[in-house]
């Protein structure tokens, strides 16, 4: 029975490789899936793309590529990756002009379809509400503050490129399984109807999608962390897929982290809000009879993914213009460094009333006390304990002056606020802030326009 291997890539823009060059080198892989977005990091590349128009995309994919593709090659691995971000095209064009550069040959696609702002009104007239899927507000209030609108797309075009003969498939948005599902449609042709194989290919890119993680990053707690061996040389995770839907998960010899039930039950779980209607573009995966058998040496089998028919609808993602912050950062040491903190604080907080500043939000934070914990942090049983501790204030405002002129509240405090030890870090230009917008559209209103393009470099 026809069975494939599928690597972990990147579970982040800005994560390490060398674990890819890894698995390429030593697992014995048909396939590197990456996965380079959050939603987080289309907020990132939008203020790339404003800076310059032919950015948008994941800037690691080249360095990544450049050390990667000449070992890939040589033994025939392909690579998937949503690095294309909000410019799919853009990435495509840099990987060209290496690629040319280097005198390499390859097959590079570039799925789209998935940026929609463009189509907001024309969408809208169709009868999509667009309405925040949270709280049921109006797009209408955000309209015109829009910067960028993605949809997630499934596997299935990712699927159509790979049919094509492409090398490399470079994506926008998709949902981060579908990364991974892509090249099990295009191997096995599984169709539509073969909901509990679907199933366990999505319950593979789950827990391939956060690289590391799933091979012990970030594992456990009360010391168990402690016992996950050479986090230097981690091994992300590999799947090991047959035609029938059995799968193995797994990692390269040689490398550190560790492949068991714990480890594979953390990243299963994660990120995961109703185990029995897990909704992906492809199927709604439901975990409720699914087994984890520990197979030892770093190989854990998983089974019993159950499969529902895809839903109706692809979640739509959107950016909007959200104000300024301006912030600034000052240290205080013992005695009394968290009093002396706090004191700054409400300092600051009434200038910009004295001031009258307009502004939404103001950030408080005191690093070494609460920055993680938040009002849920217990209280040191005396200030004389804590040797040091750093303010971090925000502010979040609609006027770009207010949040430029928020850090010079701060340095006349030197000479005339609570004593400190020079841990002023300066006044910073303001930043601008995007808002994320999660909405539905329907499929059938998205699909039609979604398209692969394949390019031979000779």
């Amino acid at each position: 029975m026809k069975t494939i291997r599928i690597a972990a890539g990147l579970g982040f823009y800005g994560d390490a490789w060398a674990p890819i060059r890894a698995a390429i080198e030593h697992g014995d892989v048909q396939y590197v899936c990456s996965d380079h977005l959050a939603e987080l990091t289309l907020a990132i590349l939008q203020k790339d793309r404003q800076r310059d128009p032919a950015t948008g995309y994941a800037k690691d994919l080249i360095p990544m590529l450049a050390e990667l593709w000449p070992l890939a090659a040589a033994r025939g691995v392909r690579f998937v990756l949503n690095a294309g971000g909000l410019n799919p095209q853009g990435a495509r064009d840099a990987l060209v002009q290496l690629f040319n550069k280097r005198g390499w040959k390859a097959k590079i696609a570039v799925v789209t379809g998935d940026a929609v702002l463009d189509r907001i009104d024309a969408l809208q007239q169709s009868g999509e509400a667009l309405a925040h899927m949270d709280n049921g507000q109006a797009i209408d209030t955000v309209r015109e503050q829009l910067v960028f609108a993605n949809v997630y797309l499934g596997a299935r075009p990712i699927a159509q490129a790979l049919d094509q003969g492409a090398d490399i498939v470079i994506t926008g948005r998709v949902a981060d399984a579908a990364l991974f599902l892509a090249p099990m449609l295009h191997e096995f042709n599984w169709q539509a109807n073969e909901l509990d194989k679907l199933a366990q290919g999505i319950v593979a890119g789950h827990l391939l999608e956060c690289s590391g993680q799933g091979a012990g990053g970030n594992f456990g707690s009360a010391g168990a962390w402690q016992r996950m061996p050479d986090f230097a040389h981690i091994g992300y995770p590999m799947a090991e897929v047959s035609e029938d839907g059995r799968l193995f998960i797994t990692k390269a010899p040689g490398t550190g982290g560790r492949i068991h039930f714990h480890t594979v039950r953390q990243q299963l779980l994660y990120e995961v809000h109703n185990p029995h209607r897990y909704v992906t573009p492809d199927v709604v995966l439901d975990m409720g009879e699914m087994e984890l058998l520990d197979a030892g040496s770093d190989r854990v089998e998983v089974v019993g993914a159950k499969g529902h028919p895809a839903p109706e609808q692809f979640k739509l993602v959107a950016g909007y213009q959200k104000g300024w912050m301006g912030h600034a950062v000052v240290g205080f040491s013992w005695p009394d460094a968290l009093t002396k903190a706090r004191a700054v604080a409400e300092n600051i907080e009434q200038q910009l009333r004295d001031k009258q500043m307009p502004h939404d939000e103001v950030c408080v934070e005191f690093l070494g006390h609460n920055v993680f914990l938040g009002p849920h942090a217990s209280q040191p049983a005396s200030e004389d304990d804590i040797n040091e501790i750093w303010l971090r204030m925000a502010v979040r405002t609609p006027d770009k002056r207010v949040a430029d002129g928020f850090g010079r509240l701060f340095p006349w405090l030197a000479l005339s606020g609570p004593p400190y030890m020079g841990g002023f870090h300066g006044i910073e230009p303001a930043s601008q802030l995007l808002g994320l917008w999660p909405s539905l559209v329907r499929r059938e209103a998205i699909e039609p326009h979604i398209l692969v393009d394949v390019q031979e470099i000779a």
